[in-house]
């Protein structure tokens, strides 16, 4: 297995660890951030978050440049990022920090893309996330870091950071969503 591969799977032994910092009741204390008050377990879980999220760049870079793109690769990266993704969405709605829906939207289109990839594996077909699908990616890492930091820094200013940038997320998620299954429709039509 190659260095970006094991790049990919640590992305995915991460998860559990931010989980456990995120979601198991109890208390390490407060961090006073620029007039935020974040709980310390849940600042400590979304660093590990923004660290296993910054392995999404970090083994593509290495794929890239070093020609070690495989097609377990162009299959694992997408099912790491769907993983962490589904289980911060998760997190954040047991924690009543993000409204339900917005979860349901986003994990409804991983799925079904999901669901097309597995029927283009089993035709020995790899489809590779498109740049829209990278930027939806790049929206929601945001967008959930600014949940998981309570807003951090932006609510010293008023400024609803968190919920502007999950709802681009989700919007981009939609886009996203329709242009894969556009590009990819001959996928479907081919396994009736």
């Amino acid at each position: 297995m190659n260095l970006p591969n094991k790049i990919t799977i640590s992305r995915i032994f991460l998860i559990p660890l931010f989980m456990i910092f995120f979601l198991v009741p109890f208390s390490i204390g407060d961090i006073h951030l620029l007039g935020t008050t974040i709980p310390l377990a849940h600042f400590i879980g979304a660093i590990i978050f923004i660290i296993a999220a910054a392995t999404d760049w970090l083994d593509g870079y290495y794929a890239r440049k070093y020609q070690l793109v495989t097609n377990l690769g162009k299959f694992l990266d997408p099912l790491a990022d769907k993983l962490l993704i589904t289980a911060a969405l998760i997190a954040l709605v047991e924690l009543q920090l993000l409204p339900a829906w917005i979860a349901i939207v986003i994990i409804s289109r991983e799925f079904a893309v999901t669901g097309i990839r597995l029927v283009a594996a089993a035709d020995g077909d790899v489809i590779a996330a498109s740049q829209l699908g990278k930027l939806k990616t790049v929206s929601q890492i945001v967008a959930i870091s600014a949940l998981m930091l309570h807003n951090w820094p932006f609510q010293a200013i008023s400024l609803p950071f968190d919920m502007i940038a999950i709802y681009i997320a989700t919007f981009l998620t939609i886009v996203s969503g329709i242009e894969y299954f556009q590009k990819n429709q001959h996928i479907l039509l081919k396994s009736k």
